[in-house]
């Protein structure tokens, strides 16, 4: 049997990471976080896509593109997290699992930050950790493939 295929997605403004909210985000790059993303996995003996959008729409597109291809998935949909149904409903459908990221800690953050729409169709949540949070995302979907 071949390598595990993770995919890991990015929502908006997290291209932007290393740039904007260094006091919650810190000042490493987004670019830097992927590399490192994609060497832990392939530690892991996974292989991994990273994908980031600030559209919606690409990262449903993206969901439902993965149901095939991909054992399981990471998201961080940042703001997206804490409205976008369309996102719940996209895993909702796809029935592999997702692990939802934060970087930082939600709920020490502003009152709109502390609900997830996506925590219910998702296996668990790993928040707080900055980019380590995406190091145990992976180690915990090795636990659900």
């Amino acid at each position: 049997m071949g390598k595990k295929k993770i995919l890991v997605l990015l929502g908006p403004n997290l291209n932007m990471v290393g740039v904007r909210d260094k006091g919650v985000y810190g000042d490493e790059s987004a670019q830097s976080i992927s590399r490192q993303i994609r060497e832990h996995a392939e530690k892991l003996g996974y292989e991994c896509d990273i994908c980031q959008s600030n559209h919606e729409g690409d990262l449903i597109d993206r969901i439902h593109a993965a149901k095939d291809v991909y054992n399981g998935a990471v998201i961080n949909a940042g703001a997206l997290t804490h409205y976008s149904y369309a996102l719940r409903d996209a895993i909702a459908c796809v029935r592999i699992p997702f692990v939802e990221v934060h970087m930082s800690n939600i709920y020490a953050r502003e009152e709109f930050r502390h609900k997830s729409v996506l925590a219910g169709v998702c296996a668990g949540q790993i928040a707080g950790f900055g980019k380590t949070s995406y190091f145990l995302a992976l180690l915990a979907l090795g636990d659900l493939m």
